[in-house]
């Protein structure tokens, strides 16, 4: 797979995958982190299988530095209550174990929670954290000067690039400055939304939010939707299922934010499905978006993307408050209506007993989803990519 070429990172061909997986602090844990907690999230990414199937990174969120710069030389420091052992010592722990590690600042003079930002010090800080061996860096926007994002992000970028160390570089300015329309060239990924919450409305929202910017998305730099809250608790399997299917079709980061050292063997079973991770990294790279909305109030939607190979893969996605049925048919997809395909439903890892031609019409649950991958018996050149 060839990587694009504004992807900002050195050393590109170290990159794997188009998408590696991830782990954030912050949706479960906000302040309340410390190196214990990351040592054992690192344990249990690879006990549970989430490493196996592609979550790599380990990354800190906010609160994980003093509230103030060493005296000598301005550095920051890890917080000596929480990081006795500094992050360097995390870094080498969590590469000792086959991952990565990543980190986060901000754009401003404080991170939201007012630790010590990098505006000013971009330089001094991405030196810093190629030193301790961080593999990632979240960017935040508080706390900062007034001026235009896409004028104080890039200064980061290019200092991280000097660095010589390959460092996925993660913009989160909330999608205040529509940043799918400049960051293409700027960061790895940018946040296209605010911050989600554990609730079914602003899964939703968000997923509006982000559809409207598929176009800007592609290889070396993606739109990111903010993390996923897949077994926090605060929806129904169901909806958390609809959750990652449609985070997966988007090509959205995949950010674990719950405690996957305690967390439910069904939360597990969701995040581990390597047959929609797969549609999350196929090698294409397109975001899939809405194409169909039926029913009286729209609420019954189909969302689709293109795949290698000529398949597409379709979300059929019940957002209304009843069981109905939606239709999916070949031309809102991109193929020819006598198109033959057999279709995989990818959550019950089974194929449909029979090949179809131009629909496919499934009843979904309230608040639930089907995902299939239809492949064509023969490529139709008249399909459209």
């Amino acid at each position: 797979m060839k990587i694009s070429h504004h992807l900002v990172l050195i050393n590109i061909n170290n990159i794997a995958k188009l998408l590696e997986c991830r782990w954030n602090s912050w949706n479960h844990f906000g302040c309340a982190i410390d190196e214990k907690l990351m040592r054992e999230t690192t344990d249990a990414l690879i006990s549970t299988g989430l490493a196996e199937v592609g979550y790599n990174y380990v990354n800190l969120d906010d609160c994980w530095a003093e509230l103030k710069r060493d005296e000598q030389q301005g550095n920051l420091m890890a917080r000596k209550s929480t990081f006795p052992s500094g992050i360097k010592a995390l870094a080498d722990y969590v590469h000792s174990k086959g991952l990565k590690l990543g980190i986060y600042s901000d754009a401003g003079y404080f991170t939201c929670q007012k630790q010590p930002g990098s505006l000013d010090h971009e330089v001094q800080d991405a030196n810093t954290f190629a030193s301790w061996g961080v593999d990632y860096l979240k960017y935040d926007n508080c706390y900062n000067d007034g001026s235009k994002p896409e004028l104080r992000y890039p200064i980061m970028r290019n200092a991280l690039n000097q660095t010589g160390r390959s460092i996925f570089y993660s913009i989160c300015e909330w999608g205040i400055d529509n940043p799918a329309e400049w960051a293409s060239n700027v960061g790895n990924s940018w946040r296209t939304t605010g911050d989600i919450t554990d609730s079914w409305q602003s899964m939703v929202t968000i997923a509006d939010l982000n559809n409207q910017w598929a176009a800007y998305a592609g290889p070396g730099g993606w739109n990111d939707p903010d993390m996923l809250e897949v077994g926090n608790g605060g929806m129904t399997l169901e909806e958390y299922r609809s959750h990652f299917s449609v985070w997966s079709l988007m090509k959205a980061p995949l950010l674990i934010g719950c405690d996957v050292r305690n967390v439910s063997k069904k939360y597990i079973d969701i995040l581990t499905n390597v047959e929609v991770i797969s549609v999350n990294q196929d090698s294409l790279g397109v975001q899939g978006k809405k194409v169909s909305q039926q029913g009286v109030s729209g609420c019954l939607e189909v969302w689709a993307s293109p795949l290698c190979e000529g398949r597409r893969t379709v979300l059929l996605w019940n957002r209304c408050s009843i069981t109905d049925s939606i239709i999916v048919r070949w031309a809102d997809v991109g193929l020819q209506p006598s198109t033959v395909v057999t279709v995989r439903d990818i959550w019950q890892h089974e194929n449909l007993p029979e090949t179809f031609t131009q629909s496919l019409e499934v009843e979904v649950r309230q608040h639930s989803s089907k995902m299939y991958i239809l492949t064509p018996l023969f490529k139709a050149e008249e399909d459209i990519q």
